[in-house]
C-alpha cells in the first residue's frame, strides 16, 4: 500500500462522546478538516461494534484521515455495549442499535463542521446496519457503501446456508463471545471502568443460544433484513465484497431488488476491505470510494455513475491452495443485473458420471445412490474466508472419493461464466431429514481440483425457510440448488466436476443421521451462467488505482504471530478432528501503551460414522495491559449434538492480573427444528 501523508486538508482527530436520549453516552474518534468549522463537510460514518480504540485501530487509522484529508469527516463510533460506549450489547443488529445509529446521524448533521449530509460505510456488521438504517429512510443519510455484508439475515448469513446450519455459526458466536467479554479503557472512561466491564459480562449473554432457537426463517431473521422490502432503501447504494468472502451473493440481489441508483464489485478478495484485499491484486477503494462520496454527498460529476453498474474480477484457473497470495484474471463489466450478455448453458448428469451439454439427451431411468461418509468437508474451508489462518478450500481430490462425481470432457475452447450456477436434481432419500452438498471444480490437465462455487441445501426447506417439511422416505422430489455466484475462466483442456455429497462437515452440520440418497441423473442438470468474453473490455474500463492508505498506526511487535489449520485423523481411536489455531501474538499500540494479546483455537471433530460424536469446540483467550492495569478474558463453547437435540455448554472467566474476578457457566438443550 502507498502511504499518502500530504493531502489537501490538514487533518485533526479527537475522541469525543455522543449523549442519547436515554443518558447512553457513545463513544467516537473522529478525524477532519482542520477547518472544517468554517468549512463545513460531509461526513462518513462506520458504526461498529468492534472497539475504535484499539482492536479496528489499524484499519482506521489508514481509512478515516485519508477520507478526512479529502474533505471529509470521517467519524468511527462504538455500538452500544462495545468499546468505550456506554451498556451491554445482548445481540446483533437489535432495534436499539438502528435506533441509537439514527440519532448519531442526527446529531452528526448537527455540527457545525457538518454540512449535514452523512454517508454510511462499512464492512461486515457494519455494512449490515448501513443497509438497515438506509431502510429507516434518516433524512441525513445520502448514500451507503456496503461490504462484505447481506440482504438477507437467514438465508445468506454466517448462520444458514440452504436452511443448512453452518459451523461458522459456532465460530463467529464464539468470536462475539470473546469480543463482548472485554473492558472499556480505563484511559477514556475512567473509574467506571470495572462496574462497565462487569455489567457486560453477566449481561451479554451465550449468542449462540440465542441463534440456535430459530432454525427456521421467522421473524428473529426477517429483522434486519432489507429484501423483505427494498423499495424501503431510497439512497444510493455500492456493494462490494469478494469472492473469497461469504458475502458475494448479496452483490448481486442488491442490484437486482433495489430500484436506487446503485452500483457493484466482487473482486478476488476475502472478508477484507479492497484496499488491504487477499487474495490480491488489492486495488486503490479508498480513491474509488471518494468518487462515490464526491458525487452524492458534493455533487461533483466525477463519472463514477456513468460507469457499468457491476463490475468483477473474473478468475482465471490456478492450482488448488488453502491460501493465495493472489488470483489471476482480469476485471469484467456489465452495464445492468441480471445482464443480457449472460446465457444459460444446461449439462444433462448421467448414471455413467458424465455431465453432457443438454441436447445430448441422457438414460432418464437409472439411478445413482450416496451415503457419504462425514471426512467429506475436511477440506471445503470456511464458510466465510478471512485467509488468514490458511481458510480456502484444498484439493477437492480429497473429497471426491465420499461424493458422486459428474464431469465433462476436455473442453475444446475455454468457458468463462459469470453468475449463480444452479443445480436441478430428482431425488429421494432414506431420512426425514437431509442435505446435500454440490460443488463445481475446474479440474486441471494433470487432474488437480480446484472448487470453483458450492451450494448446500437442507431438503427439509426444499420448498420453503419458513415452512420447512420432513421428507418422507422413498418419494421422489425435484428440487433446485443455488450455488455461490462466481466468475470463472475454464481453460481448453480443462474440465468442469459436480460432486454431489450427503455431508460437508464442519462447514455445515449434518443431518441428525447417516442419510442415503438416490438420484435420478438423467432428470438433474447443472445450469451455469456463460458469458462470452469481450476483448473490448481490456482497454473500456478504467483502470482501478494502486491500494492507498494514511499513514499506518504505530504498533510495536512484542509476540509473533501463528497460524495453523490441521486435519487430525486419529485411526487408533477412530477420531478425526480438525483444529485451526490462530494465535495474533502480542503487540503495543504506542500512541496509547496499550498491549494486545488474544488466541482462539477451534477444533471440530466426530468418531468415525456416529453421527451422535460430532463436536464443536472453540476457546478464545485475551488480554489487555497497561502498566499495572492487566485484564485477562477466556472463554470456551462446546457445541453436541444427537438425532433430537443440540446441546451447548459454555464457560466465561475473567481476570485482573492473576486473580479470577468473575465467572459464569451455561448448559443449555435446544431441540432440533428439522435441522
Amino acid at each position: 500500500m502507498r502511504v499518502i501523508d500530504t493531502f489537501p486538508h490538514q487533518v485533526i482527530e479527537e475522541e469525543t462522546w455522543i449523549s442519547l436520549v436515554d443518558g447512553t453516552r457513545l463513544a467516537a474518534r473522529i478525524w477532519r478538516p482542520q477547518d472544517a468549522e468554517r468549512h463545513p463537510v460531509p461526513a462518513i460514518l462506520e458504526y461498529l461494534p468492534y472497539r475504535k480504540r484499539d482492536l479496528t485501530a489499524a484499519r482506521d487509522v489508514q481509512t478515516h484521515p485519508y477520507w478526512a484529508g479529502h474533505g471529509y469527516a470521517g467519524v468511527r463510533v462504538d455500538i452500544r455495549g462495545t468499546g468505550e460506549s456506554d451498556g451491554v450489547l445482548t445481540d446483533e443488529y437489535l432495534q436499539q442499535e438502528l435506533d441509537d445509529g439514527m440519532a448519531v446521524l442526527e446529531w452528526l448533521a448537527e455540527q457545525p463542521w457538518c454540512t449535514g449530509d452523512v454517508g454510511m460505510v462499512g464492512i461486515s456488521w457494519g455494512g449490515f446496519n448501513g443497509l438497515q438504517i438506509a431502510a429507516l429512510r434518516p433524512p441525513q443519510l445520502k448514500a451507503v457503501i456496503t461490504l462484505c455484508s447481506t440482504d438477507d439475515r437467514y438465508a445468506d448469513d454466517i448462520h444458514h446456508m440452504g436452511g443448512c446450519l453452518l459451523g461458522d455459526n459456532l465460530s463467529w458466536a464464539s468470536t462475539m463471545f470473546d469480543g463482548n467479554s472485554c473492558p472499556p479503557d480505563p484511559a477514556l472512561v475512567g473509574e467506571r471502568w470495572r462496574e462497565m466491564w462487569y455489567e457486560r459480562l453477566d449481561g451479554s449473554g451465550l449468542w449462540l443460544a440465542t441463534w440456535l432457537r430459530h432454525q427456521r426463517r421467522d421473524d428473529y431473521w426477517k429483522h434486519g433484513s432489507v429484501c423483505e422490502d427494498f423499495s424501503r432503501i431510497q439512497c444510493p447504494v455500492y456493494a462490494i465484497s469478494g469472492w473469497a468472502d461469504g458475502y458475494c451473493n448479496a452483490v448481486f440481489r442488491l442490484l437486482e431488488g433495489l430500484s436506487v441508483p446503485r452500483k457493484g464489485l466482487v473482486g478476488p478478495w476475502a472478508h477484507k476491505y479492497p484496499h488491504l484485499g487477499v487474495p490480491g491484486p488489492a486495488i486503490g477503494f479508498l480513491q474509488d470510494a471518494l468518487r462515490w462520496w464526491d458525487h452524492w454527498l458534493k455533487g461533483k460529476d466525477t463519472g463514477i455513475m456513468d460507469e457499468p453498474m457491476l463490475r468483477v474480477w473474473m478468475q482465471e484457473s490456478i492450482p488448488p491452495s488453502a491460501r493465495y497470495e493472489t488470483r489471476p484474471g482480469r476485471w469484467v463489466a456489465e452495464p445492468s443485473w441480471p445482464s443480457p450478455n449472460i446465457v444459460p448453458a444446461s449439462f444433462r448428469l448421467t448414471v455413467g458420471h458424465d455431465l453432457l451439454p443438454e441436447h445430448r439427451g441422457a438414460d432418464d431411468a437409472a439411478t445413482l445412490d450416496i451415503r457419504s461418509p462425514l471426512s467429506v468437508g475436511l477440506y471445503a474451508g470456511k464458510w466465510c474466508s478471512y485467509n488468514a489462518p490458511p481458510d480456502l478450500p484444498h484439493d477437492q481430490r480429497d473429497e471426491d472419493g465420499g461424493a458422486l462425481i459428474f464431469q465433462t470432457a476436455r473442453l475444446e475452447s475455454p468457458l468463462e461464466i459469470c453468475g449463480q450456477p444452479v443445480v436441478e436434481l430428482e431425488l429421494e432419500a432414506d431420512q426425514p431429514v437431509a442435505m446435500v452438498a454440490l460443488r463445481l471444480s475446474d479440474i486441471a490437465e494433470d487432474d488437480k481440483a480446484t472448487r470453483v462455487s458450492y451450494g448446500l441445501l437442507n431438503l427439509t426447506h426444499r420448498d420453503s425457510d419458513e415452512h420447512p417439511e420432513p421428507l418422507e422416505p422413498g418419494k421422489r422430489y425435484r428440487v433446485c440448488v443455488l450455488l455461490k455466484h462466481i466468475a470463472q475462466q475454464f481453460p481448453a483442456g480443462h474440465a468442469i466436476r459436480l460432486a454431489l455429497s450427503t455431508s460437508y462437515w464442519p462447514l455445515a452440520w449434518p443431518a441428525p443421521r447417516p442419510v442415503k440418497l438416490t438420484v435420478c441423473p438423467g432428470k438433474s442438470r447443472l445450469i451455469l451462467p456463460v458469458r462470452a468474453p469481450r476483448p473490448e473490455e481490456e482497454t473500456a474500463l478504467p483502470a482501478f488505482g494502486e491500494p492507498e492508505g494514511a499513514p499506518p498506526l504505530a504498533k510495536t511487535l512484542i509476540q509473533p504471530t501463528q497460524e495453523t489449520w490441521r486435519v487430525i485423523r486419529d485411526l487408533a481411536n477412530d477420531k478425526t478432528t480438525l483444529e485451526v489455531i490462530n494465535d495474533e501474538g502480542r503487540y503495543r499500540i504506542d500512541d496509547i501503551g496499550l498491549e494486545i494479546s488474544a488466541r482462539v483455537t477451534e477444533r471440530y471433530s466426530y468418531s468415525y460414522g456416529n453421527y451422535d460424536s460430532l463436536s464443536g469446540w472453540t476457546e478464545w483467550e485475551r488480554s489487555f495491559q497497561r502498566g499495572d492495569w492487566q485484564v485477562r478474558t477466556l472463554t470456551r463453547t462446546l457445541m453436541t449434538s444427537d438425532a433430537d437435540n443440540f446441546r451447548l455448554r459454555a464457560t466465561l472467566d475473567a481476570y485482573e492480573g492473576d486473580t479470577r474476578v468473575f465467572a459464569k457457566t451455561w448448559d443449555e438443550t435446544i431441540p432440533r427444528d428439522l435441522v
